[in-house]
């Protein structure tokens, strides 16, 4: 090996063992040695990060039953309505028609009846006379006797055959002004009219299922987010946990709210496993309406006033601890950073974690302590042009 090329490698050796002496002194932070935060006493709270749908408590479809062209619409899209309040009205002509018709129907059956009970009377008075006559003297043969008791029994028969179509009469009749009743439709809940389907002349038919005309939230001042939380979260969520969230139609507005169904149905989509979780909030200033997206946060845990650090200082270790790291990855630990410079293993047992803070449940740390967060370059090394392996170049 040439002088200049010995010069040179004596060079880099010097160099990487100045700055694994640098390292491993302990340099402060304001001559760039580590980056460090106070440990500290608050709270450290978990929470399970949902997204959602605003929706009303309870929407009820208002449709129709029977079929026709719309001939009045009463309400409109945000319509406050009453329950048993008139909405819209089918044609009711046809229907009219109908009632009509049944009701000349039942007259009719009831015609019929009056008749029969007349035949009836007749018989039975033609059956007593010949049972009397039979009596005295055989005057009326047994052949005659028999005749008019038959008679007299089909003549009962008739009267019971023609009060039945009279029944039948009846609930025809029943039928067609319920049916006529139908063409008025009206709200069975107070509340509001959030969507309206139908216009005044369209024809809605009802033969296969039942149309839907009108939507009508019952109470928009008390609303519930339909939130879809992932099934490697949901085992840790309950009813009545207090939840927040959060809509962009109000930048920076939290709303609160609480847990009031966990559901157990699974839904799959692409493979994905979610479950419904419903959170119910209050409404009474009107702000949230249907269909807003919400992103929500559930509170699943929550330590108050304990001793807390930030997250990172778990997952910091020195350059010269990398070598035990194998060793050392067992407990959890971190480094407190002394007045001087210096550092400390600390070995502690954490609690609860959120993605910033963790719990210390044991250890030799009080509040105030300074812990090492990552390392810190020293400002002159920042600014110095860099060489051969990113090493610092000589002056």
């Amino acid at each position: 090996m040439g002088p200049r090329r010995l010069v040179i490698a004596l060079l880099l050796v010097a160099s990487a063992a100045g700055a694994w002496v640098y390292r491993s002194s302990g340099a402060d932070e304001e001559q760039g040695g580590y980056a460090t935060a106070a440990v500290e006493r608050g709270d450290v709270t978990a929470a399970v990060t949902a997204t959602g749908t605003v929706n009303p408590v309870k929407t009820v479809q208002v449709g129709t039953y029977v079929s026709g062209p719309i001939r009045a619409l009463d309400v409109d899209f945000n319509s406050r309505v009453e329950k048993g309040q008139r909405v819209a009205q089918i044609d009711p002509a046809p229907f009219r028609v109908k009632v009509l018709r049944a009701e000349a129907s039942l007259e009719t059956a009831e015609a019929r009846v009056r008749k029969a009970r007349a035949d009836l009377e007749l018989k039975r008075l033609t059956l007593d006379r010949n049972r009397k006559l039979h009596g005295r003297e055989s005057i009326v043969s047994q052949n005659d006797l028999d005749t008019a008791t038959s008679d007299h029994e089909q003549a009962a028969a008739q009267l019971a055959l023609e009060e039945a179509g009279v029944k039948q009469a009846t609930a025809e009749l029943e039928e067609a002004r319920i049916n006529m009743g139908y063409t008025e439709i009206r709200s069975p809940v107070d509340g509001v009219v959030v969507s309206r389907s139908v216009d005044v002349g369209q024809t809605v038919a009802a033969s296969f299922q039942t149309p839907t005309l009108f939507q009508i939230a019952q109470d928009l001042t008390k609303m519930q987010v339909n939130a879809s939380v992932s099934e490697a979260d949901i085992g840790n969520v309950r009813e009545g946990q207090a939840a927040t969230f959060s809509v962009d139609a109000y930048p920076g507005r939290s709303f609160r709210g609480s847990v009031l169904q966990v559901r157990s149905a699974p839904v799959t989509v692409q493979n994905v496993v979610t479950y419904d979780v419903v959170i119910g909030v209050d409404n009474g200033d009107l702000a949230l309406k249907p269909g807003m997206t919400a992103a929500a946060a559930i509170l699943t845990a929550q330590a108050e006033d304990v001793l807390r650090l930030p997250l990172k200082a778990l997952s910091f270790a020195p350059e010269e601890a990398k070598a035990r790291e194998g060793r050392d990855r067992a407990a959890a630990a971190v480094w407190r950073v002394g007045g001087d410079g210096s550092i400390e293993r600390i070995p502690v047992e954490t609690g609860l974690a959120d993605d910033a803070f963790v719990e210390i449940r044991s250890g030799a740390l009080q509040p105030g302590d300074e812990v090492a967060l990552a390392l810190r370059e020293r400002p002159d090394e920042a600014a110095r042009p860099r060489g051969l392996f990113g090493m610092t170049r000589m002056r």
